[in-house]
């Protein structure tokens, strides 16, 4: 078998862009590769077609004596523009300065690629696994999974496991490892104020009817009080109160990350702002919130052209946390905005993407398994994370395997997903591979 890294630079040179239809071909040999690893590894693989990207399932012997872990993971990434931010081509991979450049490389193929290596590692030297072990791969990740739920629900009997672990997380400031034990949810909407049949004189009309843009922009200021607090009615009713425990997590990771200075550095701005009564680490994480992701109407270009719009948008998410139900908080949010919407406009509301909120105990049997892989395989005891991000599927799993999450951070905190020049560090990617071994190891022990 090539080196790790020999295998990780070929499995990065795949443009398998899920977005973007052309690459469909890209996608089909991408899977392809991974079957083809699998099976030399000594694994049962199978390639399972969808109406988009193809799944990659592979399985080692089952054991009934044994747990089961599935590891999950996708194979297709972001769209690499803009091209001219990349050093080099970005499905060319480099290695500079301790790190491998390539787009996909810390989201996701360097962490799954670690954890099938991590599996090979253990079958050529000890001829068997501690665990009986279920890949599964997807192609459509960076799309939504709009496909994954089904798969899981028609191959449920053949995913049957004790728990999934996950590396599509990153490692905390300092590229120190760290165990995510919660996710933020997320519901989108997106707002429209009509007003007149068309743009209409400034000078003849305004003052006579409601300029949508304004509407729009008093619809927005709305939503939170002067204290950060979300005003739509019921919004707060199912959030937990955070443990003591994991008020002590925040602020230890704090502590070590450099707190606020780094958070204002990280985004470029010089003050930060939000929900009082939380710290900022706490409001990132563990709140729910409203926020504004684009505003628009009227004119548009340079200089002044005098109109009253005809229309006006916003486009908003809500970030929520475990028990918060996105169906409920999109009625309460559509709700609260047309009571707030004054007469001699329309308001139209269309609703976008959902996922729920996920959670699991870093402090259960397996979580603590997943803290001392980290901690083995890196040196230094990982830190507790609430990631303000989300993986909708995660609470998919739990609905229709039964079992919980576990999200192992292998990506370096600086390492551009989504961007131009995304990298991993090369240690990150090796460790993941010790990692993987101990982890198996450790939920072995679990009885």
């Amino acid at each position: 078998m090539k080196t790790p890294l020999a295998l990780l630079t070929e499995f990065l040179r795949f443009p398998s862009i899920s977005t973007q239809p052309e690459h469909a071909p890209d996608l089909e040999a991408c899977a392809e590769w991974l079957h083809a690893l699998l099976s030399e590894i000594g694994l049962a693989a199978t390639v399972y077609p969808t109406p988009g990207s193809p799944v990659v399932v592979a399985g080692s012997p089952h054991d009934p004596a044994k747990r089961t872990v599935l590891i999950y993971g996708h194979y297709d990434v972001q769209p690499p523009e803009p091209l001219e931010g990349w050093a080099t081509p970005p499905f060319e991979p480099r290695i500079e300065d301790g790190r491998i450049y390539a787009r996909g490389a810390a989201d996701n193929k360097g962490q799954i690629l670690a954890h099938i290596l991590g599996v090979a590692e253990t079958l050529r030297e000890k001829g068997s696994l501690p665990v009986n072990v279920i890949f599964l791969i997807e192609g459509e990740e960076e799309i939504g999974s709009p496909n994954l739920a089904e798969f899981l629900t028609e191959h449920r009997s053949d995913l049957t496991c004790d728990l999934v672990a996950i590396s599509d997380t990153a490692m905390a400031p300092g590229n120190r490892p760290a165990l995510t034990y919660a996710l933020r949810g997320i519901a989108a909407l997106e707002v429209i104020v009509r007003g007149p049949a068309r743009d209409l004189h400034s000078g003849l009309f305004g003052g006579a009817l409601a300029n949508p843009a304004t509407v729009v922009a008093r619809l927005i200021a709305s939503l939170h009080d002067d204290e950060g607090h979300v005003r739509i009615p019921g919004f707060y009713d199912a959030v937990r109160t955070l443990a003591g425990w994991e008020r002590d997590a925040a602020a230890n990771l704090e502590a070590v990350s450099g707190g606020d200075e780094a958070i204002k550095h990280l985004a470029g701005v010089t003050e930060l702002v939000g929900e009082k009564g939380f710290t900022t680490i706490e409001r990132i994480g563990a709140r729910p919130t409203a926020e504004v992701n684009g505003i628009g109407g009227g004119y548009q270009g340079a200089g002044t052209k005098t109109v009253l719009p005809s229309h006006a948008f916003a486009k908003l998410t809500f970030r929520l946390v475990a028990d918060q139900d996105p169906a409920v908080i999109l009625n309460a949010a559509e709700e609260y905005l047309r009571s707030q919407t004054p007469p001699g406009v329309l308001l139209e509301i269309i609703t976008g993407h959902s996922g729920s909120a996920y959670q699991s105990d870093p402090n259960s049997p397996d979580g603590l398994a997943a803290r001392k892989a980290l901690e083995g395989a890196f040196g230094a005891e990982p830190l507790l994370l609430r990631d303000g991000g989300s993986i909708p599927i995660l609470a998919s799993i739990k609905e229709i395997l039964g079992v919980d999450s576990y999200l192992l951070g292998l990506a370096n905190p600086d390492s551009r997903i989504h961007s131009p020049d995304e990298n991993m560090v090369v240690e990150n990617f090796l460790g993941g591979i010790r990692m993987n071994r101990i982890l198996l190891e450790e939920l072995a022990s679990i009885s």
